[in-house]
């Protein structure tokens, strides 16, 4: 017997990275807990009453790096809640203004966006777009904007063709040095109406019959409740000390930046994208402005609608992005008229998916929502390197389990078999990318938020993820799904040190 339906094609391969270690540790912890144990045996050696006094503080402090709540070890967790509790105390997690107009003369953006700044530069063609410069980093963000085209009315072997595209895409990132990484955002909500009815009003006929005109406003009046307001961007971020030329000015670096992202947008149309173009810098403050203060979001989108000038310029800048007040909860973020809500993905879909995996989490819903992959390319050079040491880690841990008498797990298992897989992938030519997830939901009413997350919640586990709300961590949350060129691990490595 034959079949006429078309096998479905899958993909998979993504793996949580993780080094030489015991008991999930990391080889600094490993070191220092096997330094501990020695150090118990030789006082046990020296004095079994000196055990006693010594032994369960060690014990205990040995659990609170060991044992984890959802993923997160207990002294992790401590330290966490310390420093929450210590920025609570001194203020830092609340935001006004008005005291910052009081000593500078113009508005700033709370938290990680304070350090940056709006740029505008010449595309060579004419036209102008965007730049984000953190100060601190000196790191560029530009965005592009593009609409992508649907898998669901398109052919599956297009589909596949693009995807392979997008891996070649990514590959390709790995062979810029400047390049720190990529964050592409689906952000959606509910159709506000006057994108609509400026279009109609434009459009229609005031001489046309009455029952034509008033069959008009009832469309006008009810498909926004049916309609959504969906908008896709890729913000790449460089590193202009990072590359070749070693520009030493700002304009230098603009210039550099502009270079690279001609051949990065031009190759963005084989994967299944229509590029619009890039992102304004008044494009970039009006998406600022609309997450902070959602219930704007039909006056910027018309004031967006209108040609570049420099009364938009000025009515849509960095200074008018931020919002008037803002307050960080331990579980949200309340910001101008919004209250929002920030995860992370806590785990990937184990299983191999296919290329629609993540449509009910993109697909527009009731609330604003922003869905942000982001994408940090490890150097080609260092790519074999780092693969090999996943092999190296993942046969540590077999051959541990064998020596100690220990049964093989099959997720263990699973994971060495991946681990060989990736770094056969590249040998082959595949890139290697560090690969993070954040969902911000919106709402406007706070009575709406326990609807609003439900759902955000159920359309992840229906796309095989596992989301994990940043507690203690929502501003910083918010801001990484910003075209604004946040990621939170370089930030939790810079603060580290």
């Amino acid at each position: 017997m034959t079949s006429d339906q078309t096998p479905v094609r899958t993909y998979g391969g993504w793996r949580r990275s993780r080094s030489i270690g015991l008991l999930g540790l990391g080889p600094a912890a490993t070191f220092v807990l096997l330094g501990c144990f020695a150090a118990l045996v030789l006082v046990a050696a020296f004095s079994i009453q000196l055990l006693l006094y010594v032994g369960p503080p060690a014990q205990l402090a040995g659990a609170t790096g060991v044992i984890r709540v959802g993923g997160v070890p207990l002294a992790q967790l401590a330290v966490q809640r310390l420093r929450w509790w210590r920025g609570t105390r001194a203020g830092h997690t609340t935001y006004r203004a008005e005291v910052v107009l009081a000593h500078t003369g113009m508005l700033q953006l709370p938290g990680t966006l304070a350090a940056t700044e709006l740029l505008s530069a010449e595309d060579g063609s004419g036209g102008r777009y965007g730049l984000v410069r953190d100060r601190h980093t000196g790191y560029l963000t530009a965005t592009i904007r593009v609409a992508p085209v649907s898998t669901w009315l398109a052919d599956p072997a297009d589909a596949d063709q693009w995807v392979a595209n997008w891996g070649a895409w990514l590959a390709s990132l790995g062979y810029l040095p400047s390049l720190r990484w990529v964050t592409v955002t689906v952000d959606t909500a509910p159709d506000p109406g006057s994108t609509l009815t400026g279009q109609v009003a434009a459009a229609i006929d005031t001489a046309a019959p009455r029952p034509a005109l008033e069959i008009m406003d009832q469309i006008v009046a009810t498909a926004p409740s049916a309609a959504a307001d969906v908008d896709t961007r890729v913000s790449i971020t460089f590193d202009p000390a990072a590359s070749p030329a070693q520009p030493r000015t700002l304009a230098e670096a603009v210039t550099e930046t502009g270079q690279a992202l001609l051949g990065l947008e031009s190759a963005l149309g084989s994967c299944g994208l229509s590029v619009l173009g890039r992102a304004r810098a008044a494009d970039i403050a009006g998406i600022v402005r609309t997450a902070f203060d959602p219930a704007v979001r039909g006056e910027i989108n018309r004031l967006l609608a209108t040609p570049l000038s420099p009364a938009l310029e000025n009515q849509l800048n960095w200074s008018s992005a931020g919002p008037a007040g803002a307050e960080e909860r331990w579980d949200c973020y309340q910001h101008d008229s919004g209250t929002s809500v920030s995860y992370a993905w806590r785990e990937p879909p184990r299983q191999t998916v296919t290329s629609d995996v993540l449509a009910r989490l993109l697909a527009p819903g009731g609330y604003p929502k922003r869905v942000s992959l982001q994408y940090r390319p490890l150097p080609a050079s260092a790519a074999a390197r780092a693969l090999d040491s996943e092999v190296r880690a993942a046969e540590f841990r077999s051959e541990y389990a064998r020596r100690t008498r220990r049964d093989v797990t099959a997720r263990d298992a699973h994971d060495h078999a991946r681990a060989r897989q990736a770094a056969d992938e590249e040998a082959r030519g595949a890139g290697v990318t560090l690969l993070g997830l954040y969902v911000t939901v919106t709402v406007t009413d706070p009575a709406q938020l326990p609807r609003a997350t439900a759902g955000t919640e159920a359309a992840a586990e229906a796309s095989k993820i596992r989301l994990q709300r940043l507690y203690r961590s929502q501003a910083a949350g918010f801001t990484a799904t910003l075209p604004c060129g946040i990621c939170l691990p370089d930030l939790a490595r810079r603060l580290r040190h």
